[in-house]
């Protein structure tokens, strides 16, 4: 079992950034594909980006269309943190946000989905005023 900890959600205007964190502790870090997952009132859980576990700190990226080109993934190994930078926030944003392991070594295709992740952190929340 691979314990989460997501931190430094909270409030910022539309326009502004934040940048999230999740630390695990667990020996594999560098095993795991990474997720950041976020979930608003009443929707779905939604897919934001992955992480790959292979290539150390620089992993393969991918990212839902919605925030492609305004979040950006990374994880460092040494510090058994993952991390997300979001920038250029809208009040849609506005949601908890959830990090995400899967197994390790995972190469399915699964990774956009919860279902592909087998460990998460109680969230963090991220509010975006207009």
């Amino acid at each position: 079992q691979v314990q989460l900890v997501e931190s430094g959600g909270g409030l910022v205007q539309a326009g502004g950034s934040l940048r999230l964190s999740c630390i695990a502790s667990t020996m594999t870090f560098n095993t795991l594909p990474l997720a950041w997952f976020r979930q608003a009132p009443g929707k779905d859980r939604e897919f934001l980006a992955a992480i790959s576990w292979s290539g150390g700190d620089g992993g393969s990226t991918f990212y839902a269309d919605s925030v492609k080109d305004r979040f950006a993934i990374s994880r460092h190994n040494a510090k058994n943190t993952l991390y997300l930078q979001m920038s250029s926030l809208k009040p849609e944003d506005t949601a908890d946000y959830y990090c995400a392991a899967a197994l390790p070594y995972y190469t399915g295709n699964r990774y956009r989905t919860p279902t592909g992740y087998v460990n998460w952190g109680q969230g963090t929340q991220v509010t975006v005023s207009s």
